[in-house]
């Protein structure tokens, strides 16, 4: 479960904002906070939203968040020493777009809560911390800090690191996530911390495919006829007209076993025998009166809710967390609030899962699916920057009509559209 996430001078953030999933004090809709499992019982809310206008920055935010989850899996087995880390300083001033991008979460794993982060420019990482917090005690594990005059890191181990931590310095690159090399080397005690931002991180960016370029966690619940089930009554919901799923396990046709002829014949051969009898999972679904359809003619957003399915089903499962960038892309906003409700209830969301994603729909600003410490907004100031504000900082009236303020302009974060002449 997310606690908090920080960044700073990424792209259009320049100085640090903070997003949190701490429930306030505030009462109501008390179905949508859980007590974390971890021993200091932090109180956080299943959901929370992001508004905004355009370039606002409401998906450098939630692109920071993918990005330090993919350089801390890939880090290391991907990167090579000299290799370019893909971070970008703040846009709009020349003096930080290559200074040092700051990214730190707290989550909690294993009722522990971790907090952890790291500094780096386009060369190399400069700063990584980790604490943990059992008993709600601070233990800090480890941090390294990179002396620009002596050329080298300072490195820092307290009592409670375990492992071998000599072996992993000598061969962690100035590129390299201590975290991401250690776990590489079987480091099992920071194992739990790698696999939340590996498994339990789940982002999902629809204007991009981040994510969302195959429904393989959607075919997977085809497997057991329980969990085809939940899929189907998933898939009902945008299209009552569906009443089966049907898998048919399909070879490559002659087409797709075409290989160039400037290929040598005995590459083509090869690839040809190699890729004539492997079988792919090919998904029709079944509509009243008997009839299959093809995934290709399916609307976008039956196509939209196939690849959330085996997402939404597994967070809801395993209690893991859900990112997404514009949830609402392609889907009506009745099934967008569905899909918000499942992970609200505590009935249907036993594990504590969580969502956090952005939206234009105002519909969706509503007191009676959202506690006011579930609503962010995201706005740019006078110099360009991203600005992020939680609801709670406008203290609006208790029964106040959140969608209404907001196209009114009480909490900002609209877009300034001028007079268009053509």
């Amino acid at each position: 479960m997310i606690v908090e996430f920080n960044v700073s001078n990424f792209r259009s953030i320049f100085k640090k904002q903070t997003f949190s999933m701490v429930a306030s004090v505030s009462k109501g809709l008390e179905n949508n906070i859980c007590n974390s499992d971890c021993d200091d019982k932090l109180p956080l809310v299943r959901a929370a939203v992001l508004y905004g206008a355009n370039a606002s920055g409401k998906s450098n935010l939630l692109s920071a968040l993918l990005l330090m989850r993919k350089l801390i899996i890939s880090s290391a087995k991907e990167s090579q020493q000299g290799e370019v880390i893909p971070v970008d300083g703040f846009f709009f001033n020349k003096k930080n777009r290559n200074k040092p991008c700051e990214f730190e979460v707290t989550f909690i794993k294993d009722k522990t809560r971790f907090q952890y982060g790291f500094s780096a420019n386009k060369k190399q990482i400069l700063e990584e911390w980790l604490f943990a917090y059992p008993l709600g005690k601070a233990q800090k594990w480890f941090s390294r800090v990179y002396d620009s005059k002596e050329g080298n890191f300072n490195w820092n181990f307290s009592k409670f690191f375990k492992g071998n931590k000599q072996r992993v310095i000598e061969l962690t690159r100035d590129n390299v996530l201590f975290l991401s090399n250690a776990v590489k080397l079987n480091n099992e005690q920071l194992f739990p911390v790698f696999e939340w931002f590996q498994k339990d991180l789940i982002l999902l960016d629809p204007l991009h495919g981040t994510g969302l370029n195959n429904q393989s966690s959607s075919t997977m619940l085809l497997k057991t006829e329980e969990n085809k089930k939940r899929l189907l009554k998933f898939m009902q919901a945008a299209d009552p007209s569906i009443i089966d799923i049907n898998v048919e396990k399909i070879k490559p046709d002659e087409e797709e076993l075409h290989f160039p002829d400037s290929m040598p014949k005995e590459v083509r051969d090869f690839f040809t025998k190699e890729f004539a009898n492997q079988e792919r999972a090919r998904i029709n679904f079944i509509h009243i009166g008997n009839i299959p359809i093809d995934l290709r003619e399916e609307s976008d957003g039956t196509l939209r809710l196939l690849a959330y399915a085996g997402r939404w089903i597994d967070a809801l499962d395993n209690g893991r967390t859900i990112v997404v960038d514009e949830l609402d892309n392609s889907l009506h906003p009745l099934l967008v609030r569905a899909l918000i409700k499942l992970i609200c209830n505590p009935e249907t969301n036993k594990k504590n899962a969580q969502l956090i994603f952005s939206t234009h729909d105002t519909s969706l600003l509503d007191n009676e699916l959202f506690r006011r410490d579930q609503i962010w907004f995201v706005e740019k100031d006078e110099i360009n920057s991203t600005q992020l504000h939680p609801l709670l900082e406008f203290s609006p009236r208790k029964h106040e009509a959140f969608g209404k303020g907001y196209l009114q302009g009480r909490y900002g974060a609209l877009p300034y559209i001028g007079e268009w002449k053509f």
